[in-house]
């Protein structure tokens, strides 16, 4: 009697692929998805139990449902020399109707009953470039997960960080309208400045034009006393002369 072909539809369908780096532990799911009309129960079984964690690692699965098993590789030391030989094998069998107990169905299930598909595992290292920009996506990831609101602390963290916001806006304004203050005073004390030294230089001008004007007459006061002098000196001449 030839074995029967397996009735879950298996996502991925030949081979579990973990992603590096395998300095923690890296996380992998299996989908199982039941298309048939009758439950199904099944059982995943690995050739390295020690480095797998499965959750599920077994449980029935009702008509037309599906299970999602996450296989969780623990950390070790990749060497991309060395070929991964794990290999996963999910088990399954037709439940009988009503029963509950999974244990008592493996054990009175027959060799002919049972269908199996297995699956090799594959390690992908990412390349340095993929690995940046992974960590910038969960970086930004962080970020985001962490200014979302989450209930009345989130919207108080929000209306905290606007508040934040609104007060160093405040500051930025007041320290700019100081500066306009002091070019303001600035300008005017300059203005200031600029008419007293106009005032002053009118004022000069006009103390030495003035003394340019009285200048010619105290010149011509000498001259003016020797002409007197001199007629009345020629005055008297002529007279004792005569």
């Amino acid at each position: 009697m030839s074995k029967l072909e397996q009735i879950l539809i298996l996502d991925p369908s030949s081979d579990l692929r973990f992603r590096g780096p395998f300095t923690d532990v890296v996380t992998t799911n299996l989908k199982l998805r039941n298309p048939s009309d009758r439950r199904v129960c099944f059982k995943v079984k690995t050739t390295a139990p020690r480095r797998y964690c499965v959750r599920p690692n077994s449980g029935l699965i009702d008509p037309g449902a599906t299970v999602t098993i996450s296989v969780m590789l623990q950390p070790f030391d990749y060497d991309p020399n060395e070929k991964s030989k794990h290999k996963f094998m999910v088990q399954t069998i037709f439940a009988p109707a009503g029963a509950t107990d999974l244990e008592a169905m493996w054990k009175d299930a027959k060799p002919d009953d049972l269908m199996d598909s297995k699956l090799r595992c594959v390690f992908d290292m990412p390349s340095d470039s993929e690995r940046m920009s992974e960590q910038e996506s969960t970086r930004a990831a962080s970020a985001l997960s962490a200014s979302r609101p989450e209930g009345p602390s989130g919207a108080r963290n929000m209306d905290d960080a606007e508040m934040r916001k609104v007060m160093e806006e405040c500051k930025r304004l007041q320290t700019e309208v100081g500066k306009l203050h002091d070019e303001n005073r600035q300008l005017k004390d300059d203005g200031l400045r600029m008419r007293k030294a106009n005032q002053y230089d009118s004022s000069t001008v006009s103390k030495s034009s003035s003394l340019l004007s009285k200048d010619p007459g105290s010149r011509s006061l000498p001259s003016l006393l020797v002409v007197i002098a001199a007629i009345f000196i020629g005055f008297f001449l002529g007279k004792f002369v005569l």
